[in-house]
């Protein structure tokens, strides 16, 4: 870690609003675009981006300076992002999509950023919710299963109908 974001991480641990202004300012715009990756809408990243600041800030003293700070405030943003997902008006079924997988090892053809970001919102949630964990997030099936209290094969099976819809709005681009 360099010793400049490490001073402004002490800073910010003794409550210092203007090293908390220079964390927001190096990593607001490194975060946001995961915000918009776990979102419906821009209104909704940016309000997961704003909230999950306000974590960050509530528990920047638990960060002990072992391991990645970057890792650590990810998981914190991704949390965030994840428990707006998770609030009563959606719902997971495990049951509905419960078909195994078949390809994990396809790859989406790469395309402009933002048409994918665009195109990923418009995935049904939970779909939306595992691509970006296992593709974007580097999470296992495993991990994602735990986190999202579904079966392994429903991770993978909503992973499988993710690459399929984007898979078929990239060729209705017509790239």
């Amino acid at each position: 870690m360099d010793n400049n974001l490490e001073d402004i991480i002490k800073q910010t641990q003794k409550g210092k609003k203007k090293a908390f202004s220079q964390l927001y300012n190096i990593y607001a715009k490194q975060l946001f675009p995961l915000c918009l990756r776990y979102s419906r809408t821009r209104e909704e990243a940016e309000d997961n981006l704003q909230e999950a600041f306000i974590t960050v800030f509530k528990k920047i003293k638990s960060y002990k300076f072992e391991g990645s700070f970057d890792g650590w405030i990810k998981r914190l943003f991704v949390n965030q992002c994840l428990g707006e997902i998770r609030k009563p008006n959606i719902i997971v079924n495990e049951e509905i999509y419960n078909e195994a997988a078949e390809d994990d090892e396809d790859e989406i053809i790469s395309i402009e950023a933002n048409s994918i970001i665009g195109l990923i919102q418009e995935l049904p949630t939970q779909y939306r919710i595992v691509f970006n964990m296992y593709i974007l997030d580097s999470y296992s099936h495993k991990d994602i299963s735990k986190e999202l209290s579904i079966s392994v094969g429903t991770s993978k099976s909503n992973l499988s109908r993710a690459k399929q819809i984007l898979r078929k709005k990239i060729k209705e681009l017509d790239i």
